[in-house]
This record gives structure tokens, C-alpha cells and sequence, in this order.
């Protein structure tokens, strides 16, 4: 009750200053131990995984209406929610289940589940193939990485890797998975068409984290002991650097609009390092608050968000100048972010308070001085009935290369003059980019539009 009252006099105080503020705090029932997140674009909602602990899960997933920040739903899953992630194709959410060996589908409408799909044992990690419509669960206590029909949520294949996988993240240009093998100290290279076994990359000591940036076609790898980055090239699968970062390296975010790689480093010293993602060199290292866990982009206002695990408390950072914007104190150990595009609002999950903080940018909603690069040549583009039109090339006005990228900077298809069905793309905000890898480059431009479902 007496932080209830505290958060409610915190959002008063916060709110008349302007900026970032708490606008609420979702409270879980005890022992809820929230600790992933996934966004659902098609219904602005917000999902959050509710491992608990080994004597008092709840296993469970709770679902907040992103308009109301209520909660619609309380979804039983398997024991142990560990990591979840969303299908936009078949507008489905997947929940890796840590000690039942399983992953619970749920329907994103109705919020039921659908599906319970036997995996390996302990999952512990997802991710989401855009072009074949897959989802991959890295099972660490079994050692492979299980592949899941995204239309019929039964098994592909079960792909070997190396010990402990513990990370997954999907490579869109090149069609790959790479997942991070703790105990090896290696990252598998899988093939996201034929689900074998392309490469093992060789990494720094106990790879814990990835993340992949499609504007540079790069893929980093956290190294938490010894304090570095791993840098592979997506698509010869090459090291092509290794940069220093601070002790504990374990979180990524991207900063599409600068073309930054922000790592959060989560002992000692409460640091984030910022990466330069042309030419993979620090930039910056950001003094954050204690043991920074989590990383989060927020493309409409360029800022980045870092959770404090023991500082309880979330760290806001310019995206253009890698300065501290405020620290906004949550609740007891955030471990997770998502950020809901509509009202652009940022949830915090606090897994040792059980509860879930609103971050808000301004009291008035979507805040709109967000602005990209000014553009010699912007495309105008019409949708008809779920069908993209893309201007056609002329003699005095040439169609560059384009593509569509969704809220974080991820590129979602290319596009091509003319019609362009959107028919398996799930509702949210989207843009459209002139450059064809992804986020443009200096004199290009960005069109945002919202596909409504």
C-alpha cells in the first residue's frame, strides 16, 4: 500500500516537470517473479511472462490492454514462463516454459491457449523467423535448438548445437538463426530455410546475450567474463571485431536513427557502452545505475531505456548525445522492457517487487517531435484494402530501393514499385525506408504510416 501511495505521488511530481515519468504501476499478485515481455502490434497489447520461483510460480501470463494498462487476461502456461515471442503472421504469442520442457501458444485475440508444444529440456530462449514463419526454442539443459511450424504449431526439427544454448536472434537478410552456446563459448549458425547447421562461430568466454542489426547486416554477441563484444559478419558468419565493453556485458538494444549498439554491463561498475555500428568502436560509456540488466529503444523519442536490476530504478539515455536524460525509480529488480508504439509507453517488469511500471513520455500520449533525417527524395505510398502501392520509376523521378520497417528499426520486407501485399503483415506502426538494407543513410528518408487490423 505505502508504494502504491509513493508511485501515485511520484507520477504527480514527475508529470508537472515534463519528460519522462512513471504513470503507473501494475501490480501482481505475490511471487509473480514477471521477467519477458512481448508486444502485440495487431491488438496493442502487452504480454508478460510470470516465472516466480521454484517453490511459488504462478505460471502464468498476464495480458495488459496497452490503451488502458488494465489487465484483460491471466493466461495459465506450462511451469516456469521463461521467455516469450510474437508471431505477426498468425498473430500468435509463444511462452518457453523453463521447467515443464514445453512452449504455450496463445491465441492473440481471445488470449486462450491453443497449443502446447512439447520441446527439449529447460527452454530458455525464442525468436521468430519472418520468412518461413518458424519459431526456434533453444533448450540449454538438452543441448539443441527446437523448431516450431508457426500455421500448425507442431515440430520441424530438432537442431544440435553446442553446450548450454542460452540466446537466439534472427538474421532477416540472410535468412539465419544464431544461437549463443554459454558452456562452448560458441554461437551456431543455423539455416533458416533448411534448419541445418551452417557454422560454429567462435566466440568470447560464456556468450550470454545477442542481438542482430539489419542495417549493417551484423550480429553482436555479449561476453560477460571477459568484458567484450563479439561482432559476425551476417553473411560470410565471420568475427570481424571484438570490442571492449564493460564488466559483464549481457543486454543489447539498437539505436537505429544514430546506428548505435548500445550493451549493458551488469556488474562492478553500472556501465552501458556504446558501439559505433559502422565501424564497431566506442563511442561513449554511460554511467548507468547498479547492475544494468536490460536495454530498450524507444524510436519515437531516440532514447534508451536501461534497468537497473539493484538500483531499482531505470535509466533514461539520449539517443543523439549518450547523455543521461533522469533515472526514474520502479519497482524492486527490473529485468525487462517493452514498449507499446501507440501510446508510446514503456513497461518495466520488476521481477522481485512483482509488479509491471508504465513509463510515459509526456501526459498528452504519443509524443511527436520525433522527426528522421530530412529527405531528397521521399516516396508517397497507398494502401488499399491490406495492398501497398509503391510509386512507379520515372525519367525525372527514379523509385530508389525501398523496404518496410517495423517499430524497432527491423527490417520486414522489401518493397518494390507497385503493389506490395500486406495481407500476412500484423497491424501496428510501421515505415517505410528508401534504402533497401533497412534504416536510410544520410539524404534519405522514412515514411511512417499505421497498418490497422
Amino acid at each position: 500500500m505505502r508504494y502504491a501511495i509513493l508511485c501515485s505521488v511520484f507520477c504527480i511530481l514527475c508529470s508537472v516537470s515534463g519528460g519522462q515519468w512513471l504513470e503507473t504501476a501494475i501490480i501482481l499478485p505475490d511471487s509473480s517473479g514477471p521477467r519477458a515481455f512481448c508486444y502485440n502490434p495487431t491488438n496493442n497489447k502487452v504480454y508478460c511472462a510470470n516465472s516466480g520461483t521454484i517453490t511459488a510460480g504462478l505460471n502464468t501470463v498476464t495480458v495488459i490492454d496497452g490503451a488502458t494498462n488494465s489487465v484483460i487476461a491471466t493466461v495459465t502456461a506450462g511451469s516456469g514462463p521463461w521467455d516469450l515471442c510474437y508471431n505477426p503472421q498468425d498473430n500468435e504469442v509463444y511462452c518457453a516454459n523453463y521447467f515443464s520442457d514445453n512452449v504455450t501458444v496463445i491465441d492473440g485475440v481471445l488470449d486462450s491457449v491453443i497449443a502446447t508444444v512439447a520441446v527439449g529440456a529447460t527452454p530458455s530462449a525464442l525468436c521468430f523467423n519472418t520468412l518461413d514463419n518458424k519459431v526456434y526454442c533453444a533448450n540449454c539443459g538438452s543441448n539443441d535448438v527446437t523448431v516450431i511450424d508457426g500455421a500448425t504449431n507442431v515440430v520441424l526439427a530438432t537442431v544440435p548445437v553446442e553446450s548450454v544454448p542460452l540466446a537466439l536472434c534472427y538474421n532477416s537478410e540472410n535468412n539465419k538463426v544464431y544461437c549463443a552456446n554459454v558452456w562452448d563459448s560458441t554461437v551456431t549458425v543455423i539455416c533458416g530455410a533448411g534448419d541445418t547447421v551452417i557454422r560454429t562461430v567462435a566466440a568470447g568466454r560464456y556468450p550470454f546475450a545477442l542481438y542482430y542489426s539489419p542495417q549493417n547486416n551484423k550480429v553482436y554477441c555479449a561476453n560477460p567474463f571477459i568484458d567484450s563484444v563479439t561482432v559476425i559478419d551476417g553473411a560470410t558468419d565471420s568475427v570481424i571485431a571484438t570490442v571492449a565493453a564493460g564488466y559483464g556485458a549481457c543486454a543489447f538494444c539498437y539505436n537505429p536513427q544514430n546506428n548505435k549498439v548500445y550493451c549493458a554491463n551488469d556488474d562492478f561498475d553500472g556501465s552501458v557502452t556504446v558501439i559505433d555500428g559502422a565501424s564497431d568502436s566506442v563511442l561513449a560509456t554511460v554511467t548507468a545505475g547498479s547492475e544494468p540488466i536490460a536495454l530498450c529503444y524507444n524510436l519515437q523519442n531516440n532514447k534508451v531505456y536501461c534497468a537497473n536490476y539493484r538500483g531499482d530504478s531505470v535509466t533514461v539515455i539520449s539517443g543523439a548525445t549518450d547523455s543521461v536524460i533522469r533515472t526514474v525509480a520502479v519497482g524492486g529488480g527490473p529485468v525487462a522492457f517493452a514498449h507499446n508504439p501507440v501510446q508510446n509507453r514503456v513497461y518495466v517488469a520488476n521481477n522481485v517487487g512483482s509488479s509491471i511500471s508504465v513509463l510515459r513520455d509526456s501526459a498528452g500520449g504519443i509524443e511527436e517531435s520525433f522527426r528522421p533525417q530530412a529527405a531528397s527524395f521521399k516516396p508517397t505510398a497507398t494502401i488499399v484494402r491490406g495492398v501497398l502501392f509503391m510509386p512507379e520509376a520515372s525519367s525525372h523521378k527514379p523509385q530508389a530501393a525501398s523496404c518496410l520497417l517495423d517499430i524497432s528499426g527491423r527490417k520486414v520486407m522489401s518493397l518494390k514499385p507497385g503493389a506490395n501485399d500486406l495481407g500476412r503483415i500484423a497491424g501496428g506502426v510501421y515505415f517505410i525506408s528508401t534504402d533497401r538494407r533497412g534504416w536510410p543513410q544520410t539524404g534519405q528518408s522514412l515514411t511512417k504510416f499505421v497498418l490497422s487490423r
